[in-house]
């Protein structure tokens, strides 16, 4: 008889911060995957420097999750198919919200598979209470005072308005 082998998968972004719908693909993940890592990019690209530091990123999560096993968060700052290598993934796991997001994604999953047809990229539709969120809508609202607390964690929600009213 064989071993089956353990499903792990990851969930790469920014998270700066990380909302409640980021957190709702990690726990949707949670439930289709034996061990999940919350990838927190330590360099992007694509995106202006973040807003908190990875060490406060990667703590925002890690106390959001810390209810759920075989969750756990780390940073990287390579490309998200050698991340998934070194962490034994064989699945790269995002939500979409919009059409926007599937034509991003649709590239980036494309360019993930020639580096390693081996590592699927599976897609979680956004719930619909979270299908217009995102990072820097919160950061948004927040630097004009909007109400964020039923957007991001608690804490989030304090430092982001701590950080933005300066």
């Amino acid at each position: 008889m064989s071993e089956q082998r353990k499903s792990v998968a990851i969930c790469p972004g920014s998270y700066d911060p990380v909302t409640n719908g980021h957190l709702d693909v990690i726990r949707r993940s949670a439930n289709l995957y034996d061990e999940v890592v919350v990838a927190v990019v330590n360099r992007s690209v694509r995106k202006n420097p973040p807003l908190f530091d990875i060490d406060e990123r990667l703590a925002f999560i890690e106390h959001a999750i810390a209810d759920l096993e075989g969750v756990r968060a780390e940073a990287f700052s390579t490309l998200v198919v050698e991340f998934a290598r070194k962490v034994g993934a064989n699945a790269i796991v995002k939500g979409l919200r919009a059409i926007s997001d599937f034509e991003y994604e649709l590239e980036m999953s494309q360019l993930n598979r020639r580096q390693d047809p081996q590592v699927e990229s599976v897609y979680l539709m956004a719930s619909p209470l979270y299908s217009f969120l995102s990072s820097s809508g919160v950061k948004e609202l927040a630097t004009f005072g909007g109400q964020i607390e039923d957007l991001v964690p608690e804490e989030v929600a304090r430092r982001l308005q701590e950080e933005l009213t300066r």
